[in-house]
C-alpha cells in the first residue's frame, strides 16, 4: 500500500474493516428494521394518560421503552457506521436522516411520559412495586427522572422540544460535512521537495515528522485552510452554543454548563476544580515547553515543533499486528478474561483499521449491543499504537456493560468513559518502558507519556475552558465572531504554554479543527478520565488481583450507579482534586527523570 496516498476503501483487504454485517446483513433488512421502529410511536403514544393506572400498565410501558432502545441502537448505529466509512456516500447520510426522523416522531408521540411519571405520587409508586416486584427493576432510573422534576416541562412543551431535536442536530451535521466532506487540504512538501496529501488522518503523523520544514508547512496548510472559511467556522459553533444556551433555559437551568453536567450527575464543581487545579500547576507545563525547547535545540519553539519527538531515530515503524501484540501483553495484569476480550474484538473484526477516501476522522468506540465496533484511522506510530488501546478500553467497557447490566443501564456515562479507555493506555505505556532497556529508548517512551500528560490533561483542560468561555458569552448575550473565538483562543494558548514558546497566529484557528465542541461540554472528561485512570493503573499494578476485579466490577457497573460512586468502588475519589494533583505531580516528576536522561 502506497502510504502517500490513501487508498480508496474497496481496495482495503476485508478482515482490516468492521464487520458492519454483523448488525444488519443487509440494507434492506435495516429498511425493514426502520419500518418496524416507526411502528412503537403509535404504540407507546398508546399508553398516553394511562402510566398511573396501574403497576402492570407502567411495567407495560417501560419495557417497551427498552424494546425501542434496543432496535433503535441497532438501526442508528448501522447508520452511523455506514456513514463513517465514506461520509461522500449521500445513501447512509439519508440513512442516519430517516433514523433520525424516525426517531424525533417517536419521542414526540412520548413526550407525555415524563410529566404523567413526575405525576405520580410516591406512595402509588411504592404500592405498584409491592404489587408488581418486577418494576423495581426501574427504581432506579425512575428516581433518577423525578429528581428532575423542575427541569421537566408540561406535555405541550416536552412535546414541542421533542418535535426541535432533529433540527438541534444541524450544528453538529453541519460541521461535520463542513470539515470532514467538503473541506480540502493542499498537499504540502517537505525539506526535499516530495509531496505529501494532507488530510485529518495525516496531520499528526506529519506532525510528528523530524522535518521541520513539513511540520511547518502542514500546520500553516491546516490552518490557513479553516481560515479561509473563519467566519463560516464561527457562525457554526455559535448556533451550537445557541442551541445549548435554548435548551437549558427552556429546562430552568442556570447555565449550559449544569445542564450538560446534571444529565451525568456530575457536580458543577468537578469542571470548575479541573480548571483550577490545573492553573495552580501551570509552571510544570512552563517547564517542560522549556526544555522541549532546549532539547530540539532551536531559537525559537514553535506550535509544530510539539508532536515530534524530542529524541531522534527512535519513532520506529509499528506494525497493526505487532500493536496488537504488545496491548495484549500489557492488560495482562488485568487478567485472562479481560484479555480473552480484546482477543476476540481484534480476531472478530470489531475494528476498522486504516484511513480510506471520505472516511471519517479520528478514532472511536461505538457501543453496539451485537459487540463494539471502532473506527481507527491507523499509521503504523506509537500514537497509532496508544489510540487502539484507548478504543479498545472503550470497547471492552461497551461490551462488559452490555453483558452484565439490563438494557436500561447498560449505557455508562461519557465521564466514566474515558478512565477505561485512558487505563488501557497507562498499562500500555508501564509495560513498554518495563522493556526498555536502552537509555535513549527509554527517554523516548517518557517523553511520549509527558505528551500524553501535554495533549489530554493539559490541553483538553483548556478546550474545557474555552467551551466554557464561549458558552457563558452566548449566555451573556456576546456575540461569537471570528474575530472573538481567535482572540479567545490565543490568549489560553498563551496562559497554557507560557513564554517560552512562538504563539502563532495560524493556531488562534485551531479550534475550527476540533469536533468536540459539538459534544456539549463533552472533553473535559478526558483530563478528569486521565486523572482517574493513572491512579487506577497504579493500583492495578501494585494491588494484584483484589485491584483488578475491583477495576473489572467498575467496568460492569454500566450507569447502575453514578460515576462518582462507581469510581470509588474502584479506589478513586473524584469528588476531590487528589486525583488531578496527583497525575500533575507524576508529570513534573517524569519531566525531571528526561531532563536527567538526556545529559
Amino acid at each position: 500500500m502506497d502510504e502517500n496516498k490513501i487508498p480508496l476503501r474497496e481496495d482495503l483487504p476485508n478482515e482490516t474493516k468492521w464487520a458492519i454485517e454483523d448488525i444488519y446483513a443487509t440494507d434492506e433488512l435495516w429498511e425493514n428494521d426502520l419500518e418496524k421502529l416507526k411502528g412503537y410511536a403509535e404504540k407507546l403514544g398508546s399508553y398516553k394518560g394511562r402510566l398511573s393506572e396501574s403497576a402492570d400498565t407502567l411495567y407495560e410501558f417501560m419495557t417497551l421503552d427498552d424494546e425501542v432502545e434496543v432496535l433503535a441502537s441497532d438501526l442508528g448505529n448501522y447508520a452511523q457506521r455506514k456513514s463513517d466509512e465514506n461520509t461522500r456516500v449521500a445513501k447512509y447520510q439519508d440513512y442516519t436522516q430517516r433514523f433520525i426522523s424516525a426517531v424525533v416522531s417517536i419521542n414526540s408521540e412520548c413526550a407525555f411520559a415524563s410529566p404523567e411519571l413526575l405525576a405520580i405520587s410516591d406512595e402509588t409508586l411504592e404500592s405498584f412495586y409491592a404489587q408488581k416486584p418486577e418494576l423495581m427493576l426501574y427504581k432506579l432510573s425512575l428516581d433518577r427522572l423525578r429528581k428532575q422534576r423542575e427541569h421537566i416541562l408540561s406535555d405541550a412543551e416536552e412535546r414541542l422540544l421533542s418535535m426541535s431535536s432533529e433540527m438541534a442536530q444541524s450544528p453538529e451535521q453541519i460541521y461535520s460535512m463542513f470539515s470532514d466532506a467538503d473541506l480540502k487540504f493542499p498537499d504540502v512538501s517537505d525539506s526535499d521537495g516530495n509531496v505529501h496529501q494532507l488530510t485529518h488522518g495525516s496531520y499528526i503523523p506529519l506532525m510528528q515528522s523530524s522535518d521541520r520544514k513539513l511540520r511547518e508547512n502542514a500546520f500553516k496548510a491546516m490552518y490557513s485552510t479553516y481560515g479561509s472559511y473563519k467566519n463560516t467556522a464561527a457562525a457554526i459553533l455559535s448556533a451550537q452554543t445557541k442551541k445549548l444556551s435554548f435548551y437549558s433555559k427552556a429546562r430552568k437551568y442556570s447555565s449550559n454548563l449544569e445542564a450538560a453536567l446534571d444529565s451525568t450527575e456530575i457536580p458543577v464543581s468537578v469542571y470548575h476544580n479541573l480548571i483550577k487545579a490545573v492553573h495552580e500547576n501551570m509552571e510544570q507545563m512552563y517547564k517542560y515547553v522549556r526544555l522541549r525547547k532546549k532539547l530540539l535545540g532551536v531559537d525559537e519553539l514553535h506550535f509544530y515543533d510539539l508532536y515530534t519527538p524530542i529524541i531522534c531515530d527512535c519513532d520506529v515503524k509499528i506494525t497493526y499486528e505487532d500493536a496488537k501484540e504488545e496491548i495484549m501483553q500489557s492488560v495482562a495484569p488485568l487478567g485472562e478474561d479481560y484479555q480473552a476480550i480484546l482477543k476476540e474484538g481484534f480476531s472478530n473484526r470489531w475494528v476498522d483499521v486504516y484511513e480510506n477516501e471520505g472516511k471519517c476522522s479520528g478514532a472511536y468506540s461505538a457501543g453496539v449491543r451485537v459487540h463494539p465496533f471502532v473506527l481507527l484511522n491507523y499509521k503504523g506510530t506509537l500514537d497509532g499504537e496508544f489510540t487502539i488501546a484507548h478504543e479498545m478500553g472503550h470497547a471492552i467497557h461497551s461490551y462488559l456493560s452490555n453483558k452484565y447490566q439490563p438494557v436500561r443501564y447498560s449505557d455508562y456515562v461519557i465521564f466514566v468513559a474515558e478512565v477505561a479507555s485512558t487505563c488501557n493506555e497507562a498499562l500500555l505505556m508501564q509495560y513498554l518502558l518495563s522493556k526498555a532497556q536502552d537509555k535513549k529508548r527509554r527517554a523516548y517512551l517518557i517523553n511520549y507519556f509527558l505528551e500524553q500528560f501535554r495533549t489530554t490533561l493539559y490541553r483538553q483542560t483548556m478546550f474545557a475552558e474555552f467551551e466554557l468561555k464561549i458558552n457563558e458569552m452566548t449566555e451573556n448575550g456576546e456575540s461569537l465572531t471570528e474575530e472573538n473565538l481567535r482572540t479567545i483562543y490565543r490568549d489560553l494558548n498563551k496562559l497554557y504554554f507560557g513564554d517560552d514558546i512562538v504563539i502563532d497566529e495560524e493556531i488562534a484557528m485551531e479550534w475550527a479543527r476540533i469536533p468536540h465542541f459539538y459534544y456539549n461540554f463533552y472533553v473535559y472528561q478526558y483530563a478528569t478520565g486521565f486523572s482517574a485512570a493513572i491512579a487506577l493503573s497504579r493500583k492495578i499494578l501494585s494491588g494484584g488481583t483484589e485491584a483488578a476485579e475491583a477495576y473489572k466490577s467498575f467496568l460492569k457497573g454500566g450507569c447502575s450507579k453514578t460515576p462518582i460512586e462507581l469510581l470509588r468502588g474502584a479506589g478513586v475519589d473524584m469528588n476531590t482534586t487528589a486525583p488531578i494533583t496527583e497525575a500533575l505531580t507524576l508529570f513534573g516528576e517524569l519531566i525531571d527523570e528526561l531532563e536527567e536522561l538526556m545529559k
